[in-house]
């Protein structure tokens, strides 16, 4: 078994946006679902870290969606948790709810099952920051944890694009 490749994979893009956002004056968020606080733990291992990363929002319980990030509860009741909107609403209150500059959302399902009428490896994205939000709604193979790891690769894929 092979681990994420270091110089493409989460660690290395979390080094880079650490030293992007440092460089531009700007801090990051998450609230996150399906990776439980992997994208703040993974940010939080690079030196200088404290500099841009605000905080995160671990909202596993679809509750806590709407409590914690300030998801529309009547999304949530009508389309459930995996839902590209959620995704978007999930950036903004962390964004919102930790004053950042960015704020990322993850929501899916990481498996074995599915959930809300979702597949395994069915993930949304969302992105809010002063340019405005973002949604990107990917599918993963594998297990849990490559489901989670290509996940957070993905999300620090779409703050990069938004920072060159």
């Amino acid at each position: 078994m092979t681990g994420p490749d270091p110089v493409t994979g989460p660690d290395a893009q979390a080094a880079r946006l650490v030293t992007a956002l440092t460089r531009r004056g700007e801090t990051v968020a998450a609230a996150e679902s399906l990776t439980a606080g992997l994208v703040c733990a993974t940010l939080a291992r690079i030196p200088g870290a404290s500099a841009v990363l605000r905080g995160g929002l671990v909202v596993y319980a679809t509750e806590l969606k709407h409590v914690l990030a300030g998801v529309d509860e009547e999304l949530l009741a009508a389309r459930g948790a995996v839902d590209p909107e959620v995704a978007v609403q999930l950036a903004a209150g962390a964004r919102a709810r930790c004053g950042a500059t960015w704020g990322l959302g993850l929501t899916g399902v990481a498996g074995p099952s599915g959930q809300d009428g979702a597949a395994p490896g069915t993930v949304h994205l969302g992105l809010s920051g002063p340019t405005g939000t973002t949604v990107r709604s990917l599918g993963f193979d594998g297990d849990r944890d490559a489901v989670r790891t290509a996940s957070v690769s993905a999300a620090f894929t779409l703050l990069e694009e938004q920072l060159d």
